[in-house]
């Protein structure tokens, strides 16, 4: 089965493209070797460069019958539109259930449409974009 991409039908195509674009010069000045918080700095500092509006940890409060049950930290949230998670590992072999269920909660909590997992490796920066199952 063959899939064909249309750019009409990505989710903020445009911030998503500022955002890699950030991160892949992030990436190709530090290279691979740092912890994910080093990462974060930087992608933070190039956002602030490239204007790209953002919040870094952003705290998500979590309710159930107007009561706290509990809290998750964002590595960032773009523009109150884009969740980004950043993580560090040696190799990509592919997305795992954790790290899915995570972002899915994000995506959850927040109501936002669309997040992207960065994979900061030894060969280089991978992504997924991964979109609400829960937003229409």
């Amino acid at each position: 089965m063959n899939f064909v991409m249309v750019k009409e039908n990505l989710i903020y195509p445009e911030l998503s493209y500022q955002i890699m674009g950030a991160i892949f010069k992030v990436f190709n000045k530090l290279g691979y070797g740092y912890q994910e918080k080093y990462y974060q700095r930087g992608i933070a500092l190039e956002f602030g460069e490239q204007a790209i509006s953002h919040e870094r940890e952003k705290e998500i409060n979590l309710q159930y019958l107007n009561k706290s049950i509990g809290k998750y930290r964002l590595d960032f949230i773009i523009d109150n539109k884009i969740i980004l998670e950043i993580k560090v590992m040696p190799y990509f072999n592919s997305l795992n259930s954790t790290q899915l269920r995570q972002v899915l909660g994000y995506l959850t909590a927040t109501e936002c449409k669309l997040a992207i997992l960065i994979f900061i490796t030894q060969k280089g920066v991978i992504y997924r974009r991964i979109i609400n199952p829960n937003l229409k």
